[in-house]
C-alpha cells in the first residue's frame, strides 16, 4: 500500500472513532472539504502543514496517520 492510501485510511478510521463528519473534519482542520475528501480516498498529494492540520483537528501525533493501523 503506498502512502497516500495508507494516510487516507488512517484519517478515515480515526474520523469515523470520534464520529464526526468528513465536512467537519474540514473545517476544524482548515482545509477545503473537496481537498478533504480526495486525501480520504488517497488521491491528493498534502503538504505537511495540511497533514499536521489533519492530525490537530483529529487530537492526534502526526506519526499515527503515518503508520499502518
Amino acid at each position: 500500500m503506498d502512502i497516500k492510501k495508507t494516510i487516507a485510511n488512517n484519517i478515515k478510521k480515526l474520523r469515523k472513532e470520534i464520529g464526526i463528519w468528513q465536512e467537519k473534519l474540514s473545517d476544524k482542520a482548515g482545509i477545503h472539504r473537496t481537498h478533504m475528501s480526495l486525501i480520504e480516498r488517497g488521491q491528493a498529494n498534502m503538504t505537511i502543514e495540511s497533514l499536521e492540520k489533519i492530525a490537530n483537528a483529529l487530537d492526534v501525533d502526526v506519526t499515527q496517520l503515518l503508520a499502518k493501523l
